[in-house]
């Protein structure tokens, strides 16, 4: 009803201004000659007032709680609900999700590592009465249990868990506030954490943890590699040494390789019989 006060007071105004004040008083000899009694336009007049503060229309993401001389009396939407002036009061609750951005907090890490966290609640009103009865502000009030959460449960994990595992670490979130919240009518959607804020000196330490650990699987990899290569040419080895004239095509091949290439190097071929022939004097002499 009060949404109409300020019309009905202009139209009060533009009717003096255009009217004239005395119009207002003629009004009661302008009814005797159309034969209109003035009680009857009393009563349209308090029809007309019953019907604005009676008549409600409620849309389908709302629902009205209903107040009934201070007791509720439920819920009662969408559409069209009826009221009894001066008795009944409604309370109009949102069923739709709700987004609450949770502040920036700062929180101290199990391993003693200050950061900052900041999160988002989605959550919406399931029991519209619980959300009015039960709890003064619904929505001052999931802020609140949701900034203390965030730092309780934040505060209990480390850094690197803290970095590595949000998916983990929203579910719990998500199951606190919800069990906390299940007494007002709220059930809590999802939680999510946005940013992790962490020191420039940590930064920094962790980038050169992070080259250093690089530097490190770079090595590994270059030694996996030369031992590979070590097996593979002990390998060739034992094969090339069981036929003897293996070794000798592949001396002819090497030889073949170098002549390609079109060099100037000067290649001397020695006969690998020589080389046996002096293995075996030198055997006799030891």
């Amino acid at each position: 009803m009060r949404k109409y006060i300020p019309i009905l007071f202009f139209v009060f105004i533009y009717l003096v201004a255009s009217l004239g004040p005395d119009f207002f008083f003629r009004i009661p000899y302008y009814l005797e000659e159309i034969g209109m009694a003035p009680s009857i336009i009393v009563l349209l007049v308090f029809l007309v007032i019953f019907l604005a503060s009676a008549v409600k229309v409620l849309p389908e993401y709302e629902r009205g709680v209903i107040f009934r001389l201070g007791r509720v009396i439920g819920a009662k939407g969408p559409g069209l609900i009826i009221l009894i002036p001066f008795i009944d009061k409604m309370v109009r609750v949102s069923l739709r999700v709700i987004t609450l951005d949770v502040p920036t907090q700062d929180i101290i890490t199990k391993d003693n590592v200050s950061v900052k966290v900041d999160a988002v609640v989605y959550f919406r009103v399931v029991d519209p009465v619980k959300a009015i009865v039960n709890v003064e502000n619904y929505m001052y009030a999931t802020s609140q249990i949701s900034q203390t959460t965030l730092r309780s449960v934040c505060g209990q994990a480390e850094l690197d868990e803290l970095l590595s595992q949000r998916e983990k670490l929203n579910e719990k979130l998500q199951e606190i506030i919800d069990r906390e919240t299940d007494a007002w009518g709220v059930k809590v959607v999802s939680v999510e954490l946005k940013r992790i804020d962490l020191p420039e000196e940590l930064v920094k330490a962790m980038a050169r943890q992070a080259e250093a650990e690089r530097e490190r699987r770079a090595k590994i990899i270059s030694a996996e590699a030369e031992y590979q290569a070590a097996q593979k040419l002990v390998e060739a080895a034992e094969l090339l040494s069981k036929e003897p004239m293996a070794m000798q095509l592949r001396y002819l091949e090497t030889l073949n390789t170098i002549g390609q290439k079109g060099t100037k190097t000067i290649v001397f071929p020695f006969p690998t019989e020589i080389m046996e022939f002096i293995k075996k004097i030198s055997k006799k002499e030891s």
